[in-house]
């Protein structure tokens, strides 16, 4: 498309939204303040009676960041930094979070825990993550093995997907189109597709739903090279859940998906024609029983995982299996006692000159108290029973105190919490450095701080951690891996703020400082700020411009193996949509880095310049 015709379209769309009826307005409040959190409990608990400051990521907030990925969403949040979410769909992305790795953030999907045996991190892959199909998104940092068991050491990353519709049938479509261009070549040539269609409804006891979704980028060479060959990445993504209501108390849900991605990739600093596939599978099973002040609930799955890729070293095949099992009764006593005692079951297996596998049998208990004069605690231990290492003993204790005024609350909160990564198979059995003797990674998180409500306009919040990692998992001068004497330490201060200043204006922000000591902490900058401002400039018209800030972090350049400092960068971005029929067909346009800043996020790669895209959604 050439460059005065996207303009044009441009400009049309912001015509719609300027001539648009200035009907009663309603708030634009992405975020609301008097929120219910589950991911610190599992229970539906308010905001101010939960230990933790959660970020909540609304089903509002996501159609506002319509044409982004998750990965790109939720590095605009505090604490959170996502290393190739600003650069070419389909690299590899880095997941640091409080000065952690990628190996310290469990992500969750409907109530079980998502991890590729198979990868040398055991992390999750974010790239398989569909927003099309994801009603909310929960995150919540600090230690959490207490309840969701490994890897939730830094933060947990739960989800929760769309929901049927209590209509026979219903269903959504959401179309874009856009740029795919680095800074150097703003040729505004259409080098980006998605779609996602949706089927849902209910027929008395019985509910469904069907998704699909792709996208497909195109415009962008993995490295930067001077002649910026392009490649190609491409993602499907099927998901189907039939539920049945058996009685009023009793409810049976079972689900299934295939997500296939493929993604053309480089070397750094060479251009080659390199090839990518990911495929996965989940078939699992969520069931719950309601009896009187307590339920009985039950989520299982099991997941199939494979990668291939083909490059100018070869080709190379991995695979793995996940088994996943989580039992667990819920009762409240007294009101004022939320108690949770479960088990939770995991087998891992993965593919080398051997099948390897290990299992984990974690029995836990998890209680809240929440009093009618201000104190709340959370209370947490897990047994941690590992088929190879043995048992290892986690723990939570999470007071908090709430201080009610006239116009909200102030809420004084504190952790103390132990957390554990499980070494994974190839470092237990792999065909290189394998050791079985390996002990868990054990962190430690010391959490302090206030949030402050006022009058439904005005939520803040301050905290201070304190991390400690030890046991890490590294490597001797033969390259086997062992346990690491060296310990490591990250604390740092993050701050949100929330402010409704009149009905139609919403100003979010917040700010982390982040500091790692015993290592080289590459790809962790120190400061970290985002600031969106939305404007509800008609009943069906929305506009929100975004501003982040990333400071000066380290990269490792892997043509000298010396660690170089990378400037600091600010992107802004400008999000604008309008009902054309209220709540049923909304048009938008989505522009990110609109000051084309050219910047580096990690040495030899691109990154995306002033990019444009333009989409409609519809509900049935």
């Amino acid at each position: 498309m050439k460059k005065n015709h996207f303009w044009l379209i441009a400009m049309v769309l912001a015509g719609k939204g300027l001539s648009a009826q200035n009907a009663q307005k309603d708030s634009l409040k992405v975020h609301q303040l008097d929120e219910v959190v589950v991911s610190d409990s599992k229970f539906e608990l308010k905001r101010e009676n939960s230990g933790k400051t959660v970020i909540k990521i609304t089903a509002e907030e996501l159609k506002q960041k319509q044409g982004m990925t998750v990965a790109e969403i939720i590095n605009t949040k505090s604490g959170m930094e996502i290393t190739g979410s600003r650069g070419r769909d389909g690299d590899v992305l880095g997941v640091y979070v409080r000065g952690g790795r990628g190996k310290q953030v469990l992500v969750v999907i409907d109530g079980v825990r998502v991890s590729d045996p198979s990868t040398f991190s055991q992390e999750y892959d974010l790239r398989l993550l569909s927003p099309s199909n994801i009603e909310s998104i929960e995150i919540i940092k600090g230690a959490a093995s207490t309840l969701y068991g490994t890897n939730a050491a830094t933060a947990v990353i739960n989800i929760t997907t769309k929901k049927s519709s209590q209509k026979q049938i219903s269903g959504s479509f959401e179309t874009s189109v856009g740029t795919n261009q680095t800074s150097d070549d703003q040729n505004y040539n259409l080098g980006s597709i998605s779609n996602a269609v949706n089927v849902n409804g209910t027929l008395n006891k019985f509910n469904y739903a069907v998704d699909f979704s792709n996208r497909y980028k195109n415009g962008l060479s993995a490295a930067v090279t001077p002649e910026n060959e392009e490649d190609v990445f491409s993602h499907y993504s099927t998901n189907v859940r039939l539920g049945y209501q058996i009685t009023k108390d009793f409810e049976v849900s079972v689900y299934g998906n295939q997500t296939k991605y493929s993604t053309e990739y480089d070397a750094t600093n060479a251009d080659a024609d390199n090839l990518g596939k990911s495929e996965q599978q989940r078939a699992g099973l969520f069931s719950s029983f309601n009896y009187g002040k307590g339920s009985v609930h039950v989520n299982t799955a099991f997941t199939d995982y494979e990668t291939n890729s083909s490059d100018t070293w070869g080709e190379s095949t991995t695979k793995g299996k996940n088994w996943v099992l989580d039992l667990y009764n819920k009762y409240v006593f007294a009101e004022q006692w939320h108690t949770i005692l479960g088990v939770n079951y995991i087998k891992d297996e993965a593919a080398f000159s051997n099948n390897a596998e290990f299992t984990i049998v974690d029995p836990y208990a998890n209680v809240v108290y929440i009093s009618d004069f201000g104190l709340n605690l959370n209370l947490g231990g897990r047994l941690n029973n590992h088929s190879e290492y043995g048992n290892h003993v986690v723990y939570n204790v999470n007071p908090s105190f709430v201080f009610k005024t006239s116009e909200g609350y102030v809420k004084l909160l504190g952790s103390y919490a132990a957390s554990y990564i499980t070494p994974n198979l190839t470092q237990l059995f792999g065909a290189y450095g394998s050791n079985p003797d390996l002990e868990p990674e054990e962190n430690r998180t010391i959490e302090g701080g206030l949030e402050f409500r006022a009058n439904d306009k005005l939520l803040l919040s301050a905290i201070y951690f304190d991390r400690n990692e030890k046991n890490t998992i590294g490597y001797d001068s033969n390259f086997t891996s062992i346990n690491l004497a060296d310990e490591i330490d990250a604390n740092g201060v993050e701050v949100e703020a929330s402010w409704f200043p009149v009905e139609v204006v919403s100003i979010n922000a917040n700010y982390t400082f982040t500091e790692r000591k015993g290592d080289n902490a590459i790809r962790i900058p120190k400061h970290k700020a985002n600031l969106s401002l939305g404007y509800q400039l008609a009943e069906k018209t929305n506009f929100v411009l975004s501003y982040a800030y990333t400071g000066v972090r380290f990269d490792t350049d892997f043509m000298s193996y010396t660690d170089v400092a990378l400037d600091p960068f600010s992107l802004v971005s400008f999000y604008a949509s309008h009902d054309l029929i209220q709540n049923k067909l909304r048009l938008f346009l989505n522009a990110e880095n609109l000051l084309n800043e050219d910047f580096t996020e990690i040495i030899g790669f691109t990154t995306r310049g002033r990019n444009f895209r333009l989409g409609l959604s519809l509900n049935l």
